[in-house]
């Protein structure tokens, strides 16, 4: 069974974007393909909780190849997604901090697919930003259905 939301999302605008994806990767080094954050649509540093939006376009370079005719995000995408999500949340909790990189996974499950088309919102709850350790819980969600949870670490990286 699914655990229950972080937080009560269904209250926000999540049509409003509070933080765009330009100032997003002006704080993220990642480029490209890999530029996986279209903006929050809610954050609160010290509650350290977010609400990221990613949508999930039908020409992004996995769609041809992931399940032909049938097109998922790999899950390895929504927890990359999450990650940077995570990593920016850090730095507005502590923007004195280095880039937090990956550096683990806990208790992922995945519970429901992602196709072109959708917009997933990545709950997010800082549970410890330290100068050598973020710890994050994430839940992604589509259509008021979660398809991912997660606790993400981070490390920093020069």
């Amino acid at each position: 069974m699914a655990a229950p939301p972080l937080f009560d999302f269904n209250s926000l605008d999540l049509s409003r974007i509070v933080i765009s994806r330009e100032q997003v990767y002006e704080i993220l080094p990642h480029r490209y393909e890999f530029m996986q954050v279209d903006g929050f649509v809610y954050l609160d540093k010290e509650q350290r909780i977010g609400v990221g939006l990613r949508e999930v376009r039908e020409d992004e370079f996995w769609v041809k190849g992931h399940i032909p005719g049938r097109p998922l995000l790999p899950g390895v995408l929504m927890l990359e997604t999450a990650a940077q999500m995570a990593s920016f949340l850090s730095h507005q909790v502590r923007p004195d901090e280095r880039f937090m990189a990956f550096g683990g996974l806990d208790n992922v499950k995945f519970r429901g697919t992602v196709v072109p088309g959708s917009r997933m919102y990545v709950l997010l709850k800082g549970i410890e930003i330290r100068p050598r350790r973020t710890v994050c819980d994430a839940q992604g969600f589509v259509d008021n259905k979660m398809v991912f949870e997660a606790r993400i670490t981070g490390l920093p990286v020069s």
